[in-house]
Order: C-alpha cells, then structure tokens, then sequence
C-alpha cells in the first residue's frame, strides 16, 4: 500500500496472514436472537441471583465487624474500600507479605463466621 518493495516474500505472508486471522478474531460478529432461539438458547432471568449475591454480601461486610482488631481494619480496607495488597500496605506501613496474610486469614474466619449464622439462621 505504501508503494515499497517487498524483500522478503515469506516473512511478507506471514505476516499478512497473521493480521488477517487477527481481524477474522477481533471482528464483532452480531447474531440476532431469532437465529439463537432456534438454536435452543433460552433466555432467563438472573435477577434473583444477582439480589441474593448483594444480599450475601452486605451480610458478610456486616460480620467484618465480628472480627479481631488485626484482622477487622484489613478485610474492610480490602472488600469493603477494594484497596490492593499494595495499598493498604503503604497505608498501615506492613509489608505486602503481612497485608496478604492477614487478609487470607480473615478471609477464613469471615468464611466461619458466615457460615455459622447461615446455619443459626436455619
């Protein structure tokens, strides 16, 4: 297109192909839902999922506060700010390391915590 020679005809396929095949997989192919519901797709209603994942999880940010000190200020800088390991490390002044072990094991004592109320609930 440039009006240059081309020196090398193999590497010049090559990469022409392999731009090509880049292009088939990028391209945004529609389908319309006609051509779906006659394949079988059946679309559904995930709202009552979705609700109950919110619900789940405000339940969960709620027991944070049932957890020891050194855990409660990392798992809320964690899931409830959705800071990274690295943030909260420059800003409690610990090591990566530390942040990352302190969010695991609350983690696991949330998991507990939450678990026992689902049962108590029931």
């Amino acid at each position: 297109m440039k009006g240059r020679k081309v020196l090398l005809m193999k590497a010049f396929l090559y990469r022409v192909l392999n731009n090509l095949i880049i292009d088939e997989y990028r391209r945004h192919k529609t389908t319309s839902l006609d051509v779906l519901l006659d394949k079988g797709f059946e679309p559904s209603d995930t709202s009552f999922g979705r609700m109950l994942n919110v619900l789940d999880g405000k339940a969960a940010l709620l027991l944070i506060e049932k957890l020891p000190q050194s855990y409660r200020r990392v798992m809320n800088m964690r899931y409830a700010q959705d800071l990274s390991v690295h943030e909260i490390s420059l800003a409690t002044g610990q090591s990566r390391n530390a942040v990352a072990v302190q969010a695991h094991r609350g983690l696991e004592k949330l998991k507990m915590l939450y678990n026992n109320s689902v049962t108590t609930a029931m």
